[in-house]
């Protein structure tokens, strides 16, 4: 190997006998150490023939050439690109993994935020559900249907609100009921509550008693019976004074007159057709 250096600074060929067990050596030094600072490279032939060679050995001669040296430099870094390409490809194959974990984590993330809106809008949808639900529940409990008069003169049976008397929301309850005449009832001034009109005794065996009406019981309503004249048009022009016509219609006791209240009740008694009175009660819970 070190004759082979100094044979690379001159232009001679000089032949170098080796035995031959180190000719696999010369080719793999001549790898490793390759001639760079010369301008062109050098190949070792093997030859028998170049010079004489003694028994059992032979002789192989640097010979210089004009292959540029570019040649050969690719010929040997040719294992190393494959090693690069190889990094190459297990670079570019981490990296795609990387990203459809990265995706799969985004995926997960935008999965768990659906989740939970669903989860918020649908807690929010119950709590909503429950608020009108009580609401309903509060209006059913301090409400009742009873017939209201219209302005045609037509009697529909509608749902009507009674704001509760008794202190405390939810410790009493609206009811409507009928009972014919004679009610059988005795009514007073409520003592507690201003304004208000209850149920202060009840005869046995009477329609009041029959209805389930009881003592303590709060009268918010009853049916009233009014007399009015009606005078149609033709009888105007001819001077006539009409006709009486007789009412029947929802009356509050809220806030009214003992006085005025006793008279309702007992208008009941002009209904032409003997209806039973409709009374609404305010009982408080047992």
């Amino acid at each position: 190997a070190i004759a082979t250096s100094s044979a690379l600074n001159s232009d001679q060929c000089q032949p170098i006998t080796l035995m031959p067990f180190a000719m696999p050596m010369v080719f793999i030094i001549a790898q490793l150490f390759p001639p760079h600072n010369t301008p062109c490279c050098y190949s070792f032939l093997l030859s028998r023939t170049l010079t004489p060679a003694t028994s059992g050995s032979s002789r192989f001669g640097v010979v210089k050439t004009n292959v540029p040296r570019q040649i050969s430099t690719h010929y040997r870094s040719f294992g190393l690109s494959s090693n690069t390409n190889n990094s190459d490809n297990t670079r570019e194959k981490d990296e795609a993994q990387r990203l459809r974990d990265k995706a799969e984590k985004l995926r997960m993330e935008i999965e768990v935020l659906q989740n939970e809106k669903e989860t918020a809008v649908g807690v929010e949808r119950t709590r909503v559900e429950d608020k009108l639900e009580e609401k309903r529940s509060i209006r059913m409990r301090y409400s009742a249907e009873v017939p209201i008069l219209k302005e045609s003169g037509e009697t529909v049976i509608e749902r009507v609100d009674f704001p509760p008397r008794h202190d405390g929301e939810g410790t009493s309850s609206i009811i409507a009921l009928q009972a014919p005449l004679p009610l059988g009832m005795i009514l007073g001034e409520d003592e507690s509550i201003p304004g208000a009109i209850r149920i202060d005794e009840i005869v046995e065996g009477g329609s009041a008693c029959d209805a389930d009406v009881k003592v303590g019981d709060l009268l918010r309503a009853i049916t009233a019976c009014q007399m009015s004249m009606e005078t149609p048009t033709w009888q105007l022009m001819m001077g006539g004074i009409g006709q009486p016509k007789t009412k029947r219609f929802m009356y509050s006791t809220d806030n009214k007159p003992f006085e005025e209240v006793m008279d309702a009740v007992g208008s009941n008694r002009m209904d032409p057709d003997g209806r039973p009175a409709w009374l609404v009660l305010e009982r408080l819970q047992d």
